[in-house]
């Protein structure tokens, strides 16, 4: 029986260090989402406003966020406001982007953050006529 005890204290011990270290090795968190413009099937030519939300999740990350880098596919960036920090850990950006083109029936924007820490990742698709 005292086995048994102290082999559940070992099992609870070890179960909360792996879920501790889990949590502090976790990507920046990036979501994009449409403020402006938002259809189901969109054409050429359509503007949409979109809003970027990056959440460091390392209090101190050595990447400054004018480095994240957006790739896009059917879609470019007509104007943009600047980063602004909306508290310690969180900042935002809009992006005013125009459907340009497309082979096959989807768009989309993706953010990527790319560091030693695990970096992040954020992507938007949307359904748009084929050409």
């Amino acid at each position: 029986m005292k086995h048994a005890g102290f082999l559940l204290k070992v099992l609870v011990i070890s179960l909360f260090a792996i879920l501790a270290s889990g949590q502090t090795s976790k990507a920046c968190e990036i979501d994009i989402e449409i403020l402006k413009g938002e259809k189901e099937v969109y054409e050429a030519g359509d503007i949409i406003i979109v809003k970027v939300k990056v959440t460091l999740t390392h209090r101190s990350c050595p990447v400054a966020i004018k480095q994240t880098k957006f790739t896009m596919e059917g879609m470019e960036v007509e104007g943009a406001t600047n980063w602004e920090q909306k508290s310690q850990m969180v900042w935002e950006r809009k992006l005013k982007i125009k459907i340009t083109s497309n082979e096959s029936g989807e768009v989309g924007i993706n953010a990527i953050r790319t560091c030693d820490k695990d970096g992040g990742y954020g992507s938007l698709r949307l359904e748009a006529k084929a050409d």
